[in-house]
């Protein structure tokens, strides 16, 4: 029986036993019309329909069949769908494919097969299995949709979204898929892979002078020979402009990627002809080699980057490898930058006291205010932890004005407490505070916020250095500063090389002695030969001297023979909390040595 009419008796399974003669002859006018109207459907549909027996043999097909294949009825019935097979698909996707539909009744999917003429084409296909009234497939039909004109266009949406449109080279996003990929690979394989930052030198000029459609012609005939210059494996792509970037793999040693780096140079540099225009351009290259410089691949691309501009820098036409060593170092200073940023913005900092001395009367005449780090982690850090990494930089004077503040503030306390402390306190002043315009008024402004406080109780600390650039400017701001009330020593005296000079100078009434001198001067005669020398020119000049470093009874004694009776150091008291001060001042005692 014709599969139609077959198809009509399923659709129409009627008891003739059970119905009235002419209500058989309505229902069989009904189903020759759904016969005619399936027919009609088959032949004219859009979509290509097969029909085929149980085993898989071709009983019919449709007019959409036949033009999308390129057979004709009779070239189809009695085959098998297999003749259109395109072997772009293994034998375990067909296998998949019977398997979903003896058991599910049912499969679709894309599939790619191969017209008369054989020519490749992409379809979307759908397969039903049809059953009789017992549940035993007897048919199976296939839908298909030629969705090559689709696939081409996304293709081509692919090719846009992955290559550069002018060279024709990957772009950025398939670079770092390769790259990723490559990185994969290296791991695996225990090799190294390079990643080449190129940009032209001159490109720019070329574009100013001769116009962009040059400069594109340009473009694409340098990228082509760089591409030449590649290994099989490598990867060449524009990410912009005139920058390019390289994926090298399968490396064992630096000095395997330097003779692609050469070609790359003779390419960029070599005279390139375009229309009646001789054209010359260089190229300068940063290098980067994973996994010696093991970062993610953003990180490569930028390191590589930043290799290339030292070889800008260096005279370009030429290639220079990144150091990890000094990238290192920067990312360690960066981050310390920012742990000391957070430690501001948190009070993780605090002020530790030292008194200063009379030796000979045993008085306290006051405490040099030295800054810690009370770090959540590695707990209580001495300045030069991490002072001499923000010495440039602008947070020194958020730090500086944040000691003068919480020294001011803590005076206040000790005035409050109405007990007989000596509050004179010195204040260390870095280059960088000093030395900027507005010093003076942000001092006047510190010390309006502690009303309570009289200006002569703060004392500043100028190092001896701080003054080496402009020892004028420096002079007029520390005398706008006295006049404001506040007091300066020259701190770290004697190891500059213009003391005289700074004497003669700078408006200071106290000089500090180093305590790198003080403290070898019992063993080292030179040592206290310039001790002698700074105690000596401080009274021709009429100005005090203090010792810092004072470590043991022996220096004092020493001292005190000298002439310089003020002294501070470990030998009279460690710096200590503002809180420990009143209790250590209570037990003070001068040695009696230094009485006599």
């Amino acid at each position: 029986m014709h599969f139609y009419a077959k198809l009509a008796d399923i659709i129409s399974t009627s008891s003739f036993s059970a119905i009235k003669q002419s209500r058989l002859l309505a229902e069989r006018k009904l189903s020759e019309e759904k016969l005619k109207l399936a027919a009609s459907v088959f032949t004219h549909a859009r979509e290509s329909i097969a029909i085929t027996d149980a085993s898989g043999v071709i009983l019919d097909v449709n007019h959409t069949f036949s033009k999308t294949t390129g057979y004709s009825l009779e070239e189809s019935m009695g085959n098998n769908p297999r003749i259109f097979q395109s072997g772009l698909q293994s034998s375990e996707f067909y296998v998949e494919m019977w398997q979903a539909l003896l058991k599910e009744g049912y499969w679709s999917g894309e599939i790619w097969n191969r017209r008369k003429n054989d020519e490749i084409y992409a379809e979307f296909k759908t397969i039903s299995a049809v059953s009789d009234e017992n549940g035993v497939t007897t048919h199976y039909v296939a839908l298909g949709y030629d969705i090559t004109p689709m696939k081409a266009h996304q293709d081509q949406l692919e090719h846009i979204a992955h290559y550069d449109i002018l060279t024709n080279l990957p772009n950025r996003v398939l670079l770092s898929d390769r790259l990723s990929q490559a990185k994969l690979h290296c791991k695996r394989h225990g090799k190294s892979l390079a990643v080449v930052f190129l940009d032209l030198d001159g490109f720019k000029h070329v574009n100013d002078t001769h116009g962009h459609d040059v400069g594109d012609e340009l473009l694409i005939t340098l990228s082509a020979r760089m591409k030449a210059a590649l290994r099989e494996g490598d990867s060449l792509a524009r990410i912009g402009g005139d920058e390019f970037v390289a994926v090298l793999t399968d490396l064992t040693t630096v000095d395997d990627c330097e003779p692609i780096l050469e070609r790359f140079l003779l390419a960029a540099s070599e005279p390139a002809t375009i229309g009646d225009v001789v054209l010359n351009v260089s190229a300068s290259i940063g290098v980067t080699l994973y996994p010696q410089d093991n970062v993610d691949a953003d990180l490569l691309m930028r390191h590589a980057d930043q290799a290339m501009y030292v070889a800008k820098e260096s005279g370009k036409n030429r290639y220079h490898l990144f150091d990890t060593v000094q990238d290192d170092a920067i990312k360690i200073r960066r981050e310390s930058l920012e742990a000391i940023r957070s430690a501001l913005d948190n009070q993780q900092f605090v002020l530790h006291y030292q008194p200063k001395v009379n030796m000979r009367t045993g008085k306290v005449i006051g405490t040099e205010a030295l800054i810690r780090w009370q770090h959540p982690e590695r707990g209580l850090l001495n300045p030069i932890e991490f002072l001499p990494i923000i010495e440039s930089n602008p947070m020194m004077i958020e730090v500086g004005e944040w000691v003068i503040d919480a020294t001011l503030t803590q005076i206040s306390q000790w005035l409050a407490m109405g007990v007989d402390i000596p509050v004179n306190t010195s204040v260390n002043i870095a280059a960088v505070q000093l030395q900027q315009p507005e010093f003076t008024q942000r001092l006047t402004a510190l010390l309006a916020a502690h009303p309570h406080v009289e200006p002569r109780y703060l004392e500043l600390e100028v190092l001896e250095t701080s003054a080496l650039d402009d020892v004028a400017h420096i002079s007029d701001i520390m005398t706008d500063c006295l006049a404001l009330g506040v007091n300066f020593a020259l701190d770290d005296f004697g190891t500059g090389y213009s003391s005289l000079t700074y004497l003669r100078r700078l408006p200071a009434n106290l000089i500090k002695i180093d305590q790198s001198f003080v403290r070898d001067m019992l063993d080292n005669a030179d040592d206290l030969a310039i001790v002698e020398s700074v105690i000596a020119l401080a009274k021709s000049f009429k100005r005090e001297v203090i010792a810092e470093g004072v470590e043991t009874v022996e220096h004092g004694t020493a001292l005190i023979k000298m002439g310089c009776d003020l002294a501070q150091g470990y030998g009279i008291a460690k710096p200590m909390p503002a809180s420990d001060f009143p209790a250590w001042l209570s037990h003070w005692r001068p040695d009696v040595s230094w009485q006599t």
